[in-house]
């Protein structure tokens, strides 16, 4: 079988997400370190493949449904994709209904962790100092020292901008890192008796996670001593996920769902805590044209730039969703309930 081919970057968390998922689900694949957008205007213009609207990392290079190679960025998809063709080892649960808690899980890890590792990479000076020096470097270490500089200063000048673009900004940061540290004493719970979300086999929320926590913990400092104090056992876990390459698994692994264990609902209690109401808030501001929105979440203001993709991700919720049938949409029902996530439907 031929690799499958990637641009990507060691300190994106997506691309982490998804070179975990690859090296679980032992699918070969060839990674490229660079910008897409750089590469696929450039050293590989021969190939005559447009970089991708918006450029983000990983970039992989696949054939269309007529064979013809385009550039693919967004890994949830991409992974769905990766189930149909190819067999061994898959990461989405048979089940209907824990397939959709696997997905819900999945988002949130995609859209609301990924607040907290931006915020905690640009926020604060120590942490936005490390970063800037570090990242020019994760494509090629020898770079020259004027060239380290100035991209150093353009990175740190882009990114700390970007900000407002996650919603982290004085006003939420209280909000994040509250967030964030609750986030850490559950996963410290869960791991005390379950070596992956939904049982003894990885699933594609495990990925999620990882690929944020691999930066929340392995690249940025502030984030990464509070994972420390809080919760060492999600230290040790990003170390383990990272390469299960040599895990043996069986089908009879996943969690039932009604046998789920009480750190999942207080997981889902975080989901719909901060990551519910401002998806809803987030839509209802898109819909209306509104460039930013306004919302109570976790008793305090929100203020945020609204952002279409997340207005997506609410729809692809509701999709996957309405996809189940009554009684599996019931069981569902009943694990939500009281979370909060049953607002997602209403």
């Amino acid at each position: 079988m031929e690799p499958l081919t990637l641009i990507g970057a060691p300190p994106s968390p997506y691309t982490r997400k998804m070179i975990a998922l690859m090296r679980y689900r032992h699918i070969p694949y060839n990674i490229i370190w660079g910008d897409p957008q750089s590469l696929l205007s450039g050293e590989f213009k021969n190939l005559g493949i447009d970089p991708p609207k918006p450029v983000l990392l990983p970039t992989f290079i696949l054939p269309d449904e007529k064979g013809i190679l385009k550039a693919e960025t967004d890994s949830t998809p991409l992974i769905r994709r990766f189930e149909s063709e190819y067999e061994d080892r898959k990461c989405l649960p048979g089940d209907p209904a824990l397939n959709f808690l696997n997905f819900l899980l999945e988002d949130f890890a995609d859209e609301w962790v990924t607040k907290f590792m931006f915020h905690y990479r640009w926020h604060f000076d120590e942490d936005a100092d490390n970063a800037g020096t570090l990242l020019p470097l994760a494509q090629t270490t020898n770079l020259p020292d004027e060239i380290h500089q100035s991209a150093k200063k353009y990175i740190s000048e882009r990114q700390i901008e970007r900000l407002r673009v996650v919603g982290s900004n004085d006003t939420t940061a209280p909000i994040i890192e509250a967030s964030y540290k609750r986030f850490l004493s559950i996963l410290e719970k869960h791991f005390k008796n379950s070596p992956f979300l939904l049982g003894q086999r990885a699933s594609s929320a495990d990925f999620g996670l990882y690929g944020q926590l691999s930066q929340l913990i392995g690249f940025d400092p502030t984030s990464r001593k509070i994972a420390h104090d809080l919760s060492p056992r999600t230290v040790a876990w990003i170390n383990v996920i990272e390469d299960l390459s040599g895990l043996e698994i069986s089908e009879e692994g996943w969690t039932k769902l009604e046998d789920l264990p009480e750190s999942i609902f207080d997981l889902l209690n975080e989901v719909g805590r901060g990551y519910v109401p401002a998806l809803l808030t987030n839509k209802a501001a898109h819909e209306e044209g509104e460039k930013t929105w306004e919302a109570e979440i976790d008793g305090c203001p929100w203020v945020q730039q609204t952002f279409p993709y997340q207005s997506k991700c609410l729809k692809w919720i509701n999709e996957e969703y309405l996809k189940l049938d009554e009684m599996d949409r019931s069981r569902i029902d009943n694990v939500l309930k009281d979370t909060g996530c049953e607002k997602l439907f209403l």
